[in-house]
């Protein structure tokens, strides 16, 4: 049997999403499903799904709902599989809340579950800010082997409520150069698989008190994509670690999809950045 339903096309700096609101929670999507409307040449074309719920409506969300929060982000993966966690995601996901006149977003904080727990966001000037809570530095380098490296290289594990491994590398050249059209490799491979950030500092790396780097980035169940939301807060959050207790508590992350505005505050780091809806229409699944 077949199913008509609505969607929505969102990019928070090119990093792309299908949004379908499926607001009591009656959709099963399958992998492959979300797979076939992620594919860029059979399907819409994304870098992975936000299924707009109601908290209630989710075994995963109950908690959450119990504590009044209203909305659950289900995403997925552009290959079909369940993530934690979205940065751009979850700002386009509020951007589709306001749009569609499901919450209202100001200066007081929105609550939003996901499988990363409740992240709150506001409006700000470049379009919406998340709390993305605690970081946490991973004990122990990963070494990580990647196609234009001419030798493999140390990461940094950063979990920002879902799993990354920061790379330095060398200049802006060798960043360019880097060959992401195959998944780079992990030592060791982390259980549920990471996210990869590459990064080179700016030149200075910290003007007028605000740090500059560039990044590059695979990630886990989607390749390469032109931003990572929780990638460029990890990114920011290793290169102040490397950088040392002089380190400023803000940064412009510079991807190929735009720039991004990561802050850490009292222990937690925030990203913020723009969110688009461009188009709205219908389809069917089989």
């Amino acid at each position: 049997m077949s199913r008509t339903v609505a969607f929505t096309k969102g990019h928070g700096t090119g990093n792309d999403f299908v949004i379908i609101p499926d607001l009591d929670g009656d959709l099963d999507l399958s992998a492959d499903q979300v797979a076939l409307l992620c594919d860029r040449r059979f399907g819409i074309g994304a870098d992975g799904i936000l299924r707009v719920v109601k908290a209630g409506a989710l075994p995963e969300g109950a908690d959450a709902a119990a504590q009044g929060v209203e909305w659950f982000m289900d995403y997925r993966n552009a290959d079909g599989s369940i993530a934690e966690m979205c940065g751009n995601g979850i700002r386009v996901f509020a951007r589709y809340l306001v749009e569609a006149g499901l919450a209202e977003f100001g200066a007081v904080p929105v609550p939003i579950a996901t499988r990363a727990g409740v992240k709150t966001l506001t409006r700000d000037g470049t379009g919406f800010e998340v709390d993305l809570g605690a970081w946490r530095v991973e004990e122990g380098d990963v070494l990580v082997h990647a196609h234009g490296l001419p030798v493999a290289r140390p990461g940094l594990g950063i979990d920002v409520g879902n799993p990354h491994v920061v790379v330095a590398v060398a200049s802006e050249q060798e960043l360019t150069e880097l060959d992401l059209t195959t998944q780079p490799l992990l030592q060791p491979a982390p259980p549920a698989g990471a996210n990869v950030e590459f990064v080179v500092p700016a030149d200075p790396l910290v003007q007028d008190g605000v740090g500059t780097v560039r990044m590059r980035v695979f990630e886990r169940g989607s390749g390469e994509t032109l931003s990572c939301g929780t990638g460029v807060a990890a990114t920011a959050v290793a290169v102040r670690h490397w950088a040392g207790a002089a380190a400023p508590d803000r940064w412009r992350v510079r991807i190929p999809g735009g720039e991004l505005v990561v802050r850490m505050e009292e222990g937690h780091v925030l990203l913020s950045g723009p969110a688009v809806l461009v188009y709205s229409g219908e389809l069917t699944l089989a």
